[in-house]
Parts: C-alpha cells; sequence; structure tokens
C-alpha cells in the first residue's frame, strides 16, 4: 500500500494546485448534471417506461405527438388492452396513435400484469388480466391481485412530472376485460378522467356503485360479438331498444344488466332514446335525472363487429376516431 504524506502535499504550492483542479473539475460535473435533471424525460414518439408499484415493475407506452409543444397542456387517453393482450400490442394496432399526432393527444397504452386464472368455463390459463375482480373469472391459488388503480394513477402522477398534460382533459378507453378495467374505473377514477369508454366490456354482474363522481361514460358493443372465439346471430340493431328494456334474455341478456348496472349507478333516467342508422350504429342515450350533462350513459351497437377493437381494418370503423370524437367534448369540472 502506497502512504501518502498529507503534511508535504498541503505545504507545497505545486501540488495544492491538484486538489484545486479536483474540485473544479466537482463542480463542473455536479453543474452538468443539474443540467440534465432539467432536460425531457421524453421523446417525440414512442416511450418505454416502468414504474415500481407495491414491488412489481410495471410497463407503459406513451406516444408523444410531434405536434406536442411544452408551453401547451395537452390532452391524454390511456388505452386499455383486453386479456392476453400488452401495452405495445394496442400501442401498434388500436389506431389511437394516428389519433394522437392528428389531433396533438398524448396517448397511454398500459399493461396489465400476468396470472394464472380460471375462465368463466372453469380451464386454468396463464395470461394477462386487468384486475377487475369480482369478476366471472377467478385468481389461481396463491396468486395476489394487484392494485391497478394504485398503477393508473402512479402513470398519471409520473406524467404529470415529464410532460404538460391537461390535467382537465384526461380519458380512458378500455377493450374486453379492458373494457372491464374502464368501468371500474369510471366508478373510482372519475377524479382523474373526464370521459370514459368501455369496449366490449363492462361490469360483470347486476349491482349498484357508488362513483366518485357522476361522469360521461359510453359503452360499444358489436352486434356479432359473442366474447373471445364465441359465436352466435347477428343481433338486429333495430332490437337495441327491446334489449335494452328485457333482462333476462337467453342471449344478449346482457344488455339490460350492464345497462340497468350504470342507471342505477349514476343515476340516470332509464327512459333512453335510440339513434342512428341501423345498417351501421345505433346509440341509446340515457340522460341525468339531475340534467347534468356531465353525466351521461350511452350504450352503442355497432353492426358486423365481433369481439375486437375496430380499427378500420378489422371491420370499418376506427373507434378511435369515433371515441375520440365523443370524449373530447369533455371536460373536468
Amino acid at each position: 500500500m502506497r502512504i501518502f504524506n498529507v503534511s508535504k502535499i498541503a505545504m507545497n504550492p505545486i501540488k495544492m494546485k491538484i486538489p484545486i483542479l479536483f474540485l473544479s473539475l466537482i463542480a463542473l460535473c455536479v453543474s452538468c448534471k443539474n443540467d440534465d435533471d432539467h432536460k425531457p424525460g421524453y421523446v417525440i414518439g414512442k416511450n418505454i417506461y416502468s414504474v415500481d408499484v407495491d414491488g412489481d415493475m410495471r410497463e407503459y407506452y406513451v406516444s408523444v405527438p410531434a405536434g406536442y409543444s411544452e408551453t401547451k397542456a395537452t390532452p391524454v387517453v390511456f388505452m386499455l388492452h383486453g386479456t392476453s393482450g400488452d401495452g405495445e400490442k394496442f400501442y401498434n394496432t388500436s389506431g389511437w396513435k394516428e389519433v394522437g399526432e392528428t389531433d396533438t393527444v398524448i396517448t397511454v397504452f398500459p399493461s396489465s400484469w400476468h396470472y394464472c386464472i380460471f375462465d368463466e368455463d372453469s380451464l386454468q390459463k396463464n395470461t394477462t388480466k386487468w384486475n377487475t375482480l369480482p369478476a366471472n373469472w377467478t385468481l389461481c391459488n396463491g396468486q395476489v391481485a394487484r392494485d391497478d388503480i394504485k398503477f393508473l394513477r402512479t402513470i398519471v402522477d409520473k406524467m404529470h412530472d415529464i410532460l404538460n398534460i391537461d390535467h382537465k382533459r384526461i380519458y380512458l378507453v378500455g377493450f374486453s376485460n379492458g373494457g372491464q378495467m374502464a368501468a371500474k374505473c369510471a366508478i373510482e377514477m372519475g377524479d382523474i378522467f373526464a370521459a370514459i369508454v368501455e369496449n366490449a366490456g363492462s361490469f360483470s354482474f347486476d349491482t349498484t356503485y357508488f362513483p366518485v363522481r357522476k361522469m360521461p361514460v359510453a359503452l360499444q358493443r358489436g352486434n356479432e360479438d359473442y366474447g373471445p372465439g364465441g359465436s352466435g346471430p347477428a343481433i338486429p340493431l333495430s332490437a337495441l331498444d327491446t334489449l335494452l328494456r328485457t333482462p333476462g334474455l337467453p342471449f344478449a341478456g346482457s344488455y339490460y344488466r350492464v345497462a340497468s348496472t350504470h342507471v342505477k349507478s349514476f343515476e340516470l333516467d332509464p327512459n333512453f332514446t335510440v339513434s342512428g342508422d341501423t345498417n351501421s350504429i345505433v346509440v341509446a342515450t340515457y340522460p341525468s335525472l339531475t340534467a347534468d350533462p356531465q353525466n351521461i350513459f350511452q350504450f352503442i351497437l355497432v353492426k358486423g363487429l365481433k369481439h375486437a377493437y375496430p380499427n378500420g381494418e378489422n371491420h370499418p370503423l376506427e373507434a378511435a376516431v369515433y371515441h375520440w370524437d365523443w370524449l373530447k367534448q369533455y371536460s373536468l369540472p
């Protein structure tokens, strides 16, 4: 081991320059680090992030449009995938990042957690799921359901740190199991999301919930949607009125159950009106009992749509465009 005589170095004026120079370099590096801390934590286009939530590293994708400016608060849309999917899949296929580019919207695609589950047919599977329990599926023994509400809230907090987002114009869309999660968010996250769209998935049981805020919610279904891999007769769009008023039908019985759950939970007028074209899309609109324009529910039935999020290729409807036209009219009070 080499031993330095500190006292001799300290007395030598030439050698004194060494620690002074060293301290100067340290100061310069600290200054550089401070500059780096102020650089944005994003790039225009595709961003991949991970965040620790209760000890688990959770992943989400963010598309920042070319028109984004740090000087202007920008709206945000979350898109939640369905069972077996992930954030990257819907980043690539949902059509939302394209809408984000056209209309300068930041789009976010989180990934759900991977579980061992028993599905509604009691078959064991290993797949991704949003925690929408209780649901028509259950976890295998030893599995612990993750707190996806906390995950989504954490993403919003992180985005506030790195992007100039409009906190009054944050929206959420979900497909299938993601639609079930969207319904859960409509109850628990009305303080965050201005409006929500559920697609091919919603509440699993007829009950009454107590939402944080009575908010705008839309539910979209295909008239040929019988779940993943399912099949059945195409439901005439002209039958929507009957389906929404009649409980216990042998097929499409969930129409009444889901609508009833929204009506009771959000204090809506059960006397809906139907509009649209029976050759393409019809919409049943439930207004608020208190005439609150921010409290509304729409049931959307799409012709020729099976269990898919329509993107213009798997179905003529570009749902992201259609849904954005509806979502963007709302903002948090």
